[in-house]
């Protein structure tokens, strides 16, 4: 088992262990899983305990509490795409505790389940036999938004399934709305194969501790008293598996968590099932079965996963690039929730956590969209899709793309800058040209427009409009809209460009002939124009009117990536020499203006390097600061690079763009793609 698992290099600044949705994600903000309590990635309880006992002598390896109880030593983390597993050890024995999301991107029904297995795996390491002991148990704050909220149990009958389940009293369905929230309604599941190795009870974590740390067993009777809040001593569903006499082979047992959320969204007031349901149309009870059943199945298909991505990370950028991309993975995918139409069709709703909380934002897919068009483009679609419904409705009235469809977990209209109602703090050239150049790569990903034709007039009316409007932006937000409103933005007009060039390469694609070489002309010449209303010498500026400035020019990537090639490469190497007089020790800043800067930009100009090792000066900064930032939260993609503090944003998608440089690799991104085919 010890040759299975080494300390990686990495200290994730939070670790995932449960990662399946916005609501549905649970994590460790410590160096050790014993340090603290584990939580949302809100920062809100939702902790797990777990407790070994060897011996008729009881350690503590996952959670705070009881302290009393001392705690293993833990000696390796290693936090893989699909897996985070630790190594701990105490009186003679190891065990390996691996949390399991199986989110193998290619198969949306696999995709979409709401599961997590935690395996617990233990052997002798002195060459003695232990009797070996285990306890695991889930709070009830997993089903509620606030810990005052009161909770209710059952044992549910599936088959020889040993079933837990909790939710809460009040199941207030799609009612809270907003960023800081956890979900309070559906039902949180606790599974086990069945065995007579294996017992469960639900009632009071103090009870049940008590019982297993004095008798190795749990309480014979569950606690009745319900509902209960869960501020009032903590009602949780537990299992205990006896592993008996423990020698040098390893013995293992696996739990399941998994959460019915009964309905997950509300778009255009049309409540949606999760996607899973599309597969199991029985319900809960089958998808439990299956996943019990599948196990050892998915059990190797996610470690042949995780090693072949792994690889190709590696190959790409580094060690340090594969681990910084085996973090983002799990995170990308649990900040959305792919829900089924009433039709079938998948649609991927993103949220914007710890920013505002809106729903399927285009700037949030945008830079998300690399880890989708590597491994699957219909989840790009999936996720571009309610935007595109939506804006052809009579009820969106402006030419230009919107950047939201509602606050999550509601998808009925955009709520940021006012709406459908006002122009205040619209993106309009940032959301067009998001959409413009996430159409082009869909089709060079598939060597096919079909997406595109299908929203096809949406495409002609948002290119006219950057067209107009696009080359020297007037006074609006873009992406970055922390930084304010800016005129004449010489990076946003390179987006409104590109975006051009990508919709001029969509009509090439369906035949357009003469749109294309228009749009192909007119890009020339702005291409020519950005130049000399941009350049300040030995760089190019943040705005066109502000000469001394400087900014990053990420949106420049899919130029090279997509075989444009419309800029000339005079202005990525102008570009990269300035960038490296003003990395800093924690990356490169955003621009002159602040010591901010975002974490997926900077792999995507880290991209635009020539030569790995000049991928690596601008990666190692950002490595140090994911490695050595005293936030200790999951990733977040806006912090300071002179303190490696956070400045604010966490558990986003949006680090799914570090996936962009197996982009840059045409075998690697046709290798995945054709697998998700």
């Amino acid at each position: 088992m010890k040759d299975s698992l080494t300390q990686q290099k990495l200290r994730p600044p939070a670790v995932p262990l449960i990662a399946c949705d916005p609501y549905f994600s649970v994590w460790s903000c410590a160096d050790k899983l014993t340090d603290k309590e584990t939580q949302h990635w809100t920062g809100a309880s939702h902790d797990l305990t777990g407790l070994l006992r060897v011996d008729g002598d009881v350690y503590r390896f996952m959670g705070k509490d009881p302290n009393s109880v001392p705690a293993m030593e833990q000696e390796a983390l290693s936090v893989l795409p699909t897996r985070t597993m630790y190594r701990f050890s105490a009186a003679g024995v190891e065990l390996l505790v691996t949390f399991m999301t199986p989110t193998l991107v290619h198969d949306l029904s696999l995709l979409s389940r709401p599961t997590t297995y935690v395996t617990f795996a233990v052997r002798s390491t002195d060459g003695k036999q232990h009797q070996v002991q285990c306890y695991f148990d889930v709070s009830g704050s997993l089903a509620v938004n606030e810990p005052t909220q009161k909770v209710s149990w059952s044992r549910v009958k599936i088959d020889d399934l040993r079933v837990l389940r909790m939710g809460s009293q009040e199941q207030r369905i799609l009612e809270r709305v907003g960023d800081d929230l956890r979900i309070d309604w559906g039902y949180l599941y606790l599974v086990s194969e069945d065995g007579a190795f294996v017992t469960e009870a639900i009632g009071r974590r103090r009870e049940a501790v008590a019982s297993f740390s004095q008798k190795g067993t749990l309480p014979t009777d569950d606690d009745c008293s319900m509902p209960m809040a869960v501020s009032r001593n903590n009602p949780v569903m537990a299992m205990q598996w006896d592993f008996g006499a423990v020698g040098a082979e390893s013995v293992s047992h696996f739990a399941l968590l998994a959460y019915d959320d009964l309905f997950c969204i509300e778009y255009l007031h049309r409540r949606l099932l999760p996607y899973w349901r599309r597969h199991f149309k029985s319900g809960v009870a089958e998808l439990l079965k299956t996943a019990v059943a599948q196990y050892h199945e998915l059990a190797e298909a996610c470690a042949a996963y995780d090693a072949e991505l792994m690889s190709d990370l590696v190959q790409a950028g580094g060690q340090e690039y594969a681990e910084l991309g085996a973090l983002a993975f799990r995170q990308c995918t649990a900040a959305h929730k792919l829900a089924a139409d009433v039709d079938g069709t998948p649609l991927l709703f993103s949220k914007e956590n710890f920013s505002n909380g809106c729903i399927a934002t285009v700037d949030v897919t945008y830079p998300s969209s690399p880890f989708f068009l590597l491994l699957n483009p219909e989840l790009l679609k999936a996720a571009i899709r309610p935007i595109l419904n939506y804006a052809r409705l009579d009820r969106w009235p402006f030419p230009f793309a919107p950047h939201d469809v509602g606050t999550y977990p509601l998808a009925n209209g955009q709520v940021y800058g006012g709406g459908e109602k006002t122009l205040d703090r619209q993106m309009p050239v940032e959301e067009c040209g998001n959409m413009l150049l996430m159409a082009g790569a869909l089709a060079a990903a598939e060597d096919d427009a079909g997406f595109a034709e299908q929203y096809w007039g949406l495409f002609t009316q948002w290119a006219e409009y950057l067209k107009d409007k696009g080359f020297d932006p007037d006074n609006q937000l873009c992406t970055d809209d922390f930084a304010g409103h800016l005129a004449h933005n010489a990076n946003l007009s390179v987006k409104a460009i590109l975006g051009m060039k990508a919709y001029a390469s969509l009509c090439a694609r369906l035949g357009h002939h003469e749109e294309a070489a228009a749009y192909d002309q007119l890009v020339t010449e702005c291409v020519q124009q950005w130049m000399q209303a941009a350049d300040d010498g030995d760089h190019y500026r943040l705005a066109f009117d502000q000469p001394g400035t400087w900014s990053q020019k990420y949106n420049l990537v899919w130029d090279s990536l997509l075989g444009f090639n419309a800029f000339p490469s005079e202005v990525v190497q102008k570009e990269l020499a300035y960038y490296k007089t003003k990395n800093s020790t924690y990356g490169l800043p955003l621009d002159n203006r602040k010591e901010y800067t975002k974490l997926d930009w900077i792999v995507w100009i880290a991209t635009l390097t020539p030569s790995i090792e000049e991928f690596g000066e601008l990666m190692s900064p950002l490595y140090a600061f994911v490695n050595e930032s005293p936030s200790r939260v999951p990733l977040t993609d806006w912090y300071w690079t002179h303190t490696a503090e956070q400045v604010g944003f966490q558990a986003r998608s949006v680090v799914g763009g570090v996936f962009i440089k197996l982009l840059a690799d045409p075998q690697i991104w046709e290798k995945w793609v054709q697998r998700a085919q």
